[in-house]
């Protein structure tokens, strides 16, 4: 791993700001160990399984290594095989598909103990200029008048607070550990976020970081649906899959509203889209996933 790697790896840093900013940056800059074999760790400070939007982020910085600046990633393709596990080091092996006039494929398998935990499909296109519209961004409040993450969370005990959150995530709509009191709600969430810090002037490390954040809240819609959340409910869950469509420029570390609904829920498997606004109202990406939602509910006797 990288030096700056290993040190984001080996000791706890700040909850937020510029250092798990700087951290996150690290831990999405691989170690390349063959030419086409690359290996990425994990927070020191970690959930008992490795975050989806981490691996999909490293996984997607493993195949940008392979592809010709000048050729952007449009989409991406995923699924969450196993739960990653945070304590070893995860190796990327990157397939070079295709290489053609305007676009480049790859293929992306992320193993941990000789078995693949997650797997990624990624194209990449060369810079072209066409037919062009955009759906209008919703209207909500300023990002600077709505409270932090964790002025949000910090009555609810129970609510994770205790690891880094490189991400500034700021609540249109009300949290769901907030609405799941009020019993069942729409199937909805709005939050701005950012890169909470600076990041380099690298447009795939941009890309990166918000494939890494697209994971953060994605299921909220979901959850909000049938009013529980995780750790405050008998609620377990994990995404299945990740897809994402870049279709215009952006800063990572500037506020972005991230838009999500969930269409459907069946069969313990919940289903949730997103769309990143710019402040400006630019679309620039659409996301959709579907996660494991097991609500494990009480017997009448409470047993």
């Amino acid at each position: 791993m990288t030096e700056a790697a290993r040190a984001a790896a080996s000791s706890p840093s700040g909850l937020s700001g510029q250092s798990a900013v700087d951290d996150l940056v690290a831990l999405l800059d691989l170690e390349r160990i063959e030419e086409n074999i690359f290996r990425g760790v994990s927070p020191a400070e970690s959930p008992v399984r490795v975050f989806g939007g981490q691996v999909a982020g490293q996984a997607l910085v493993a195949a940008g290594r392979t592809v010709p600046v000048e050729r952007r990633v449009h989409s991406l393709h995923s699924y969450f095989i196993r739960p990653g596990d945070p304590r070893v080091p995860i190796v990327y092996e990157v397939d070079r598909i295709r290489d053609g006039r305007s676009f480049t494929t790859r293929r992306v398998v992320a193993v941990q103990h000789g078995k693949a935990i997650f797997s990624l499909s990624a194209s990449f296109q060369q810079e072209e200029q066409g037919v062009e519209h955009s759906s209008e961004m919703p209207d909500v409040p300023d990002p600077e008048s709505l409270p932090t993450w964790t002025e949000s969370a910090k009555s609810y005990p129970l609510v994770n607070l205790k690891f880094p959150r490189p991400i500034d995530v700021r609540y249109v709509t009300e949290p769901p550990w907030e609405s799941r009191e009020d019993g069942p709600g729409q199937a909805a969430s709005r939050v701005w976020m950012k890169a909470d810090g600076k990041l380099p002037d690298d447009p795939m490390l941009q890309l990166c970081v918000m494939t890494y954040a697209s994971d953060m809240t994605l299921l909220d819609g979901v959850l909000a649906r049938h009013g529980v959340y995780w750790g405050l409910d008998k609620v377990l869950g994990a995404s299945l899959d990740h897809a994402m469509w870049f279709h215009r420029s952006f800063r990572a570390d500037e506020w972005l509203l991230y838009d999500t609904t969930s269409p459907s829920a069946s069969g313990n498997r919940g289903l949730a889209t997103g769309r990143f606004f710019t402040r400006d109202g630019q679309l620039v990406a659409t996301v959709v996933q579907e996660g494991l939602i097991r609500v494990i509910k009480s017997s009448p006797d409470g047993v």
